[in-house]
């Protein structure tokens, strides 16, 4: 195996650039580093990393190599990867092993390197690696101590493997942290959705009509932002409560259906497959938009999309020109993959300081509890509070914020002492 697998170590200094200044807005991780430094939680350990690669992941990958970790990284999706980070990290001495725009065959190979390493702790975005691992190289499965899941998409992967009880080591459930998913899968998303789009189409919100289907979290950040800048937004769902969520507030609620003929732009978050379909496009108006943020590029059907196309060329950078037989024009952004990353930086800096927080000490958790539960149906573990209201004080001591106590006689009220 080699040691490294990227496109250019020339492209280095840019990627240190990036790097340094995700380091001066990241400062909860700033402080996790020199703690690690100091500690060195992850000695004698391999960690292999699969997020979306670019300069807030790069500085997770440095914090934990500063604990001791050996470090064997590559992206969760090909063309969020930054050829100039990776090289700024193969620059640092760590393991990496993936470039930006990987067909996929390169970005198989890319992760079939980072496992072959025969890692102790597993950080994934997604679930390829625990995919992988499970299908392909059971052998080395006994030397996982334990792995971290960034997103929901992942999450859902990994109840199907454990209600199967076909997963086999321990997973923390990071999105499921409140400290994850309440501002990065809100906040975040809300906001680096709008960069991604707002920098590859130069084109104005206000007036739009934006079609958001799904109203998790994700899809909550995009709408209030959408309507923030003077969209008038329509919401799809298939979850009823969500729905009633979506109408109090302040949003119209239809199928996808009767949504296709009125909307502008339409942004798919709901982690399924096949959410705007080639009956959909048909219905479009000319020149309608479309993008996805959710985690993998199947909620934009691309196939179907080209099957009823007279044609497609591109339109502009990160733009696709879809062309009816009637003259109509579809445009797909980011080949439908995840627009704030394949066509943008992803979530800002400071939101990204508060994930990876949790996803650095409960990496430590793990490194710490070697002897979580590995019985079969019982290997998902929920973030402990500990580590949510820790990165929530940290936070709120970083802003300048500091919040009540209970008293001892309130403590008591409340548990009934």
């Amino acid at each position: 195996m080699q040691d490294s697998i990227i496109r250019d170590i020339s492209l280095k200094p840019s990627g240190e650039l990036k790097i340094e200044w995700a380091k001066d807005h990241m400062p909860l991780l700033r402080g996790l580093e020199k703690e690690f430094t100091k500690d060195r939680p992850f000695n004698g350990l391999k960690v292999a990393l699969s997020v979306h690669l670019e300069a807030k992941t790069a500085y997770l990958c440095k914090v934990l190599a500063a604990g001791g970790a050996d470090m064997y990284v590559t992206g969760s999706n090909p063309l969020s990867t930054q050829d100039d980070v990776a090289a700024a990290l193969v620059h640092e001495g760590l393991h990496v092993y993936a470039w930006h725009a990987a067909t996929r065959q390169e970005y198989d190979s890319h992760i079939r390197c980072v496992i072959e390493s025969g890692p102790n702790i597993i950080i994934d975005d997604g679930g390829d690696l625990v995919s992988m691992i499970h299908n392909e190289y059971p052998h080395l499965i006994d030397g996982v101590i334990g792995g971290c899941e960034e997103t929901t998409t992942g999450i859902h992967r990994l109840i199907v493997l454990n209600r199967a009880k076909k997963l086999k080591f321990p997973m923390m459930l990071v999105n499921n942290a409140d400290c994850k998913h309440l501002f990065d899968n809100r906040y975040g998303t809300g906001q680096s959705v709008w960069d991604g789009i707002n920098r590859t189409t130069n084109l104005i919100v206000a007036g739009k009509t934006v079609v958001v289907a799904g109203y998790g979290w994700c899809g909550k950040g995009v709408t209030m932002r959408a309507k923030g800048m003077g969209a008038k937004v329509i919401v799809t769902e298939v979850d009823p409560v969500r729905a009633m969520e979506a109408v109090m507030d302040g949003f119209s609620v239809m199928p996808m259906d009767e949504a296709a003929p009125q909307g502008d732009l339409f942004i798919t978050v709901t982690g399924c497959s096949k959410v705007l379909t080639k009956e959909h496009f048909q219905k479009m108006k000319d020149g309608a938009i479309c993008c996805n943020a959710g985690h993998f590029d199947v909620e934009v059907d691309i196939a179907g999309l080209n099957e009823i196309a007279s044609e497609s060329r591109p339109a502009r950078n990160n733009i696709t020109a879809y062309v009816m037989p009637d003259g109509k024009k579809i445009y797909i952004l980011a080949e439908g993959r995840l627009v704030n990353l394949a066509a943008g930086d992803g979530h800002p800096a400071e939101i990204m300081d508060i994930s990876f927080a949790i996803q650095a000490l409960c990496a430590r958790y793990l490194a710490e509890n070697t002897e979580l539960s590995r019985e079969p149906g019982e290997m998902l573990h929920d973030v402990p509070v500990e580590i949510d209201n820790e990165v929530a004080f940290r936070k709120l001591k970083d802003w300048g914020f500091t919040i009540d106590a209970l008293t001892s006689e309130q403590y008591k009220y409340l548990n009934n002492c």
